[in-house]
């Protein structure tokens, strides 16, 4: 698949969509505002859930693929070892990175989770893509396996919001692959199915309509077979358990999600490469593509800045979604713009140099 500007710019794009998904998403949690405020500000703020960091996480491996793809084509021994230590050093900064929010107080992290989609990348390389597929299809039904097998609300509060035995071993482990925010089991299945679409030619010109129209009629299927699963079930096994076994929200993650939030994801990245296709030349299209392009420090700026003034000024929990939305949108609009005015003398983004540096 061609490294073309404007597929990498069309990533970009979608990748500054996440983090502004990421953002509402994460200041509604924050503020403890999940069921404040009117319904249609609910419905908007539900549309985000799961999806923004589903295709965050999509976009990473759709990266990973474009960027190993020589090693790959060549199966150069040093070249491919260069690769893996280069993802085996993201993977510590991003681990480090992911455990200071964590002594932060930021319980929702996914740079962690990240860091372990990067060390499986490094192993997965030169692995072919029907055993990605295979590999994405093992993890999807283990995972909906472990939902019914494991106690999923175990090392939770009475309101999902803080994990009590975190920072123990073994609630470390069953946060990390069971039932974190972003676990293991099932959110590998993103990055690999992102690195078996960065493989492809599906997101080319020719193929690029098929990708939108099934991808966006998966979204509606699963969605439709969910609500039918829920609704059909309910009386046999009440509402709760139907629900929890058939939901397409993130918590906790079944495989009716997965499958939505993957066709949603691709979808999105359809749209995008249109959008960039024809608004290239937009200054809102090039400082949205400068706002992906920097989505590391943005991530962690919205936590330590956005979040940390809205505690230094005691506005945290103020459990409103009305400003939880309007700060979100306010943040992001900053960041809009300062990401336009750095990327005119910095290449990269403040974090990202430091990444590279170490």
């Amino acid at each position: 698949m061609s490294q073309s500007a404007p597929r990498i710019t069309a990533l970009d794009f979608a990748r500054a969509l996440a983090i502004f998904g990421m953002i509402i998403v994460n200041y509604k949690l924050a503020m403890q505002a999940e069921n404040g405020g009117s319904t249609w500000l609910i419905a908007i703020a539900g549309l985000f859930e799961g999806r923004a960091s589903a295709l965050f996480v999509v976009l990473a491996g759709i990266g990973v693929s474009l960027m190993t793809m020589k090693a790959r084509g060549s199966m150069d021994k040093e070249l491919i070892r260069h690769n893996r230590i280069s993802l085996c050093k993201r993977a510590v900064f991003l681990s480090i990175a992911g455990m200071l929010l964590l002594l932060m107080g930021w319980n929702a992290d996914i740079l962690h989770f990240y860091a372990v989609f990067m060390l499986a990348a490094s192993v997965l390389i030169t692995v072919s893509s029907n055993k990605l597929l295979g590999l994405y299809t093992i993890i999807l039904l283990a995972s909906q396996l472990f939902l019914i097998v494991f106690d999923y609300s175990k090392g939770w509060d009475k309101s999902f919001h803080t994990y009590l035995d975190l920072w123990t071993i073994e609630g470390f482990s069953r946060n990390l692959f069971l039932n974190g925010f972003h676990p293991i089991f099932p959110w590998l299945c993103f990055f690999l199915i992102g690195m078996w679409f960065g493989r492809t030619r599906w997101l080319d010109l020719a193929t690029r309509p098929k990708v939108l129209l099934y991808s966006l009629s998966g979204t509606v299927v699963f969605e439709a077979i969910s609500y039918s699963l829920i609704t059909w079930s309910s009386p046999v096994l009440d509402t709760e358990a139907a629900t929890y076994l058939f939901t397409t929200k993130p918590m906790p993650p079944t495989m009716l999600y997965v499958l939505s939030a993957t066709c949603s994801s691709i979808a999105i990245i359809a749209v995008s490469l249109y959008v960039v296709d024809k608004f290239q030349n937009s200054l809102l299209t090039q400082a949205l593509i400068n706002t992906g392009q920097l989505s590391l420090t943005h991530y962690i700026g919205h936590v330590v800045i956005g979040l940390g003034f809205l505690e230094a000024v005691g506005h945290l929990d103020n459990g409103s979604l009305s400003f939880a939305i309007a700060y979100g949108c306010s943040y992001f609009i900053i960041a809009i713009i300062f990401s336009y005015v750095w990327r005119k003398w910095m290449k990269r983004g403040p974090v990202e140099l430091i990444m590279r540096r170490i």
